[in-house]
């Protein structure tokens, strides 16, 4: 009996307090309800805690829910941005050659006038000309062979040739050009190289 009147005591004292500051008391009222063990908490203290704890759970669910679509989103993205960025790569190099052939169209249908050789000639070095500089401007640059020593890096020997003239392995004739693309060979030069005469 004297455990009931006590509690019913601190119960008023509270109550008392809480009735001079409301504001305070709904801090330590708060305060108590988050510092009270589980299994000390009353039935409504617990059916509280638990709506707290849906309520928070549905808010991270709907978080991670939005987030998800999110990076779905980004991901469809990337690889719309990926699949064009292939697709397209080359637009800028084809804009550029689109001259070459322009003028190749007009060598062809110039052919037939009666200096159709000299028209001829003269329209292809042009071409030639145009289509070197546009590949330039893209990284290519020919691989040095003529009189150079033959580089097993960047040349390709087809055959050898005695000449005494020059050092042994001293590129004589250059059979087909090669090419550097920002400094990465994509094709070895083709020539005949030099050797010493037996």
């Amino acid at each position: 009996m004297k455990e009931e009147t006590v509690e019913i005591k601190i119960k008023d004292d509270s109550q008392s307090e809480m009735d001079e500051n409301p504001g305070e008391g709904d801090k330590s009222e708060n305060h108590e309800k988050e510092d009270i063990p589980l299994k000390k908490m009353t039935k409504a203290q617990l059916l509280d805690k638990i709506k707290q704890v849906q309520e928070s759970a549905e808010e991270n669910y709907d978080l991670y829910v939005r987030s998800q679509a999110e990076m779905d989103n980004m991901k469809k993205r990337f690889l719309k941005e990926k699949q064009d960025l292939i697709k397209f790569s080359n637009e800028s190099l084809i804009k550029q050659l689109l001259p070459v052939m322009d003028n190749l169209e007009q060598a062809i249908l110039h052919s037939d006038d009666e200096n159709s050789l000299d028209a001829l000639k003269e329209g292809v070095a042009l071409t030639l000309k145009v289509l070197t500089d546009t590949l330039e401007k893209a990284g290519m640059e020919a691989v040095k062979a003529m009189g150079e020593t033959f580089d097993p890096n960047c040349h390709e020997a087809i055959s050898e040739q005695e000449d005494d003239s020059v050092e042994p392995k001293t590129v004589l004739q250059e059979l087909q050009k090669g090419y550097f693309l920002n400094e990465r060979l994509i094709r070895p030069a083709m020539v005949i190289v030099s050797k010493n005469s037996v």
